[in-house]
This record gives C-alpha cells, sequence and structure tokens, in this order.
C-alpha cells in the first residue's frame, strides 16, 4: 500500500520543519510520501520546505497563489494525489494538533476500512491543553452538527483522516460547496452517500505550542449555515 499525507499550511514555518522531520523518520512504509499545500504563507512555510525538499525524496510542495481557504486547499492536494499512483492518502494539520504517532495505526486501519477517523469524541480520545469556552464550543459545535446532519461520526469537524483512494476519487465527483471547517464535515456526508465503511479511533488532541489559530467567526459561521443546509436537505428527502 502506498500512503500519502496531505498537510495544508498557512504561516506554519515554525512548526512544519519538526512535523516533516519526526513523519519521515518514525512513520513506515519507507515509501511513504508527504505534501505540503502552502497558502501563500507570508512566513515563508514554502521556502522551509524547499529547503527540505533537496534532502527529502518523498516530499512534495504545491504553493497556492493566494490564501484560499482550507477546504480549496484540501482540494487541490487530492487532486494531485489522485492523479498519481496512491492507495490512500491521509490528511492532517501542521500544528501538530494532530500527532505523528497516530499514522500507524491510521495505514494499519485503512487495510481494512475505507475511512479512518481521528477522534477527540469517542471512548479514549480527549483535548489537551485547552482552555474551557474552546472545550465548550468544540463539543457544541460537534454536537449541534451531528444532531442536524444525522451522520453517524462522534467528530465531525475532525481533520485527521485517512482515505482509500477509490473512496476519494467517489467523493471528489460530487460538486464539493464548502470552504472551512464546513469542508470537513462535506467529506464525511459525501463518504456516507458513497456508503463507506468508517472507524473512528481515539486521539489526544493538543493545542498548539507555536503560532496562532486560523479559525475566524466567519469560519465558524460558514459551518453553521453548511450544517443547517445539510439537515434541511436531510428533510426534504424524509418527506418524499
Amino acid at each position: 500500500m502506498k500512503p500519502i499525507i496531505v498537510i495544508p499550511t498557512y504561516n506554519e514555518r515554525e512548526n512544519i520543519c519538526d512535523l516533516i522531520k519526526i513523519i519521515t523518520q518514525e512513520s513506515p512504509p519507507p515509501d511513504l510520501d508527504l505534501l505540503v499545500v502552502d497558502s501563500a504563507s507570508p512566513d515563508q512555510t514554502s521556502g522551509a520546505v524547499g529547503e527540505m525538499q533537496k534532502k527529502i525524496a518523498g516530499l512534495h510542495l504545491l504553493t497556492q497563489p493566494a490564501k484560499l481557504g482550507l477546504g480549496r486547499a484540501y482540494l487541490e492536494g487530492m487532486r494531485w494525489a489522485l492523479d498519481r499512483s496512491y492507495d490512500c492518502l491521509i490528511t492532517m494539520d501542521a500544528d501538530f494538533s494532530h500527532h505523528p504517532s497516530y499514522l500507524k495505526e491510521f495505514l494499519g486501519k485503512l487495510k481494512t476500512y475505507d475511512l479512518v477517523i481521528g477522534s477527540r469524541y469517542v471512548p479514549g480520545g480527549r483535548l489537551e491543553n485547552w482552555p474551557w469556552h474552546r472545550r465548550a464550543l468544540s463539543k457544541f459545535a460537534n454536537g449541534y452538527a451531528k444532531t442536524l446532519t444525522g451522520l453517524p461520526f462522534s467528530d465531525l469537524t475532525s481533520g485527521f483522516h485517512g482515505f482509500r483512494t477509490p473512496l476519494l476519487k467517489k467523493i471528489l465527483n460530487h460538486p464539493i460547496h464548502a470552504e472551512g471547517y464546513a469542508f470537513l464535515i462535506e467529506l464525511k456526508h459525501l463518504a456516507i452517500l458513497e456508503r463507506a465503511s468508517f472507524l473512528e479511533i481515539p486521539i489526544i488532541f493538543s493545542d498548539r505550542a507555536r503560532g496562532s489559530s486560523k479559525i475566524s467567526k466567519r469560519v465558524i459561521f460558514e459551518s453553521m449555515l453548511f450544517v443547517g443546509s445539510l439537515f434541511f436537505r436531510r428533510m426534504c428527502c424524509a418527506s418524499r
């Protein structure tokens, strides 16, 4: 099985080099590739990755012309990977919120399941070093999204995914409407439409130690609107 990890970045120069070193030194198999999708970071994240490419054969870089949103970064990275001969694709954050120590388990479970999700809200998973108001907001957002969408996931806003590429191809054949963190919910919604087998594995989600969060009020509002649109779609289907 030939896997690739897709990591979107915006102003992650402080974190990305250390993350790449840990992944390439500790995570089998040896043919594991990485793709960094950088959204024109002013801090020269792409330059730091470019320097590392000189030493790491399986490291790839896709540079966007501007900051186009999380969903667009993931889509461009996914399409880049689907044009090549990968069997599975893992998405993760660049700030160590998703620790590379879970990658071995992801790769093992992807031999059985179409979709594997790193979850904060299944038994054994938790948030670490988060202030109480962020914990409350995260739990409320997941509960709100799960109730309205009816999707069978405990952590709908998780961005730590593993996809088999046949499933990902089917998902990307659908029109993708959402951006930001709503994009993560839409991926899961489309996976269920495609009758994907899935598994949520517990992870410890740590707050970033360096850099600043990219979540804005606009991103949160967009996610709420998207969840509402899925609810109305679900109600319309149920009434037919």
